[in-house]
């Protein structure tokens, strides 16, 4: 059976398997270094709380987490002090949950982990690693916006 697809598909294809492949390994390898003593999950959800207060069904939309994941990882979380949880000022039936300093600092010391694990490494096999994951950075967000154009 021939494949429909275009040489460019296929070409692009080819690339984004061992892209995913690559940012899989790296999204886990640093998780790891970062050492955040959290699950995933809880780790990601705390992360999505750190822009701004959120409400249990935009953070499952954020995470990917399912609803029911969701409010028992805010629960664990807000036994560990990492978040707080409080009626939404608009709809009281709501709960909106925000980060807490604590919380704060358990991610910056996480990332900070994670920051010099890949200043260490590309020191080694690049001259400017600033610039190597800035690069980095703005090519994931190019393919980012391709796909979901509203992200900001």
């Amino acid at each position: 059976m021939q494949s429909s697809s275009t040489p460019d598909e296929q070409r692009i294809e080819h690339a984004a398997r061992g892209f995913l492949r690559g940012i899989g390994r790296l999204s886990q390898s640093l998780f790891r270094i970062g050492d955040f003593g959290l699950s995933r999950s809880h780790t990601t959800v705390l992360d999505a709380l750190e822009g701004r207060s959120r409400r249990v069904t935009e953070l499952a939309g954020l995470t990917g987490l399912a609803q029911p994941r969701v409010t028992v990882v805010l629960k664990e979380l807000e036994e560990r002090g990492l978040v707080e949880c409080a009626p939404c000022p608009l709809d009281r039936r709501a709960k909106e949950t925000h980060i807490t300093p604590a919380g704060h600092a358990l991610l910056e010391q996480g990332r900070q982990r994670m920051a010099v694990a890949l200043l260490e490494g590309l020191s080694a096999t690049v001259d400017d690693p600033e610039r190597a994951v800035a690069l980095a950075r703005d090519s994931v967000t190019t393919l980012l916006h391709a796909i979901e154009p509203e992200v900001s």
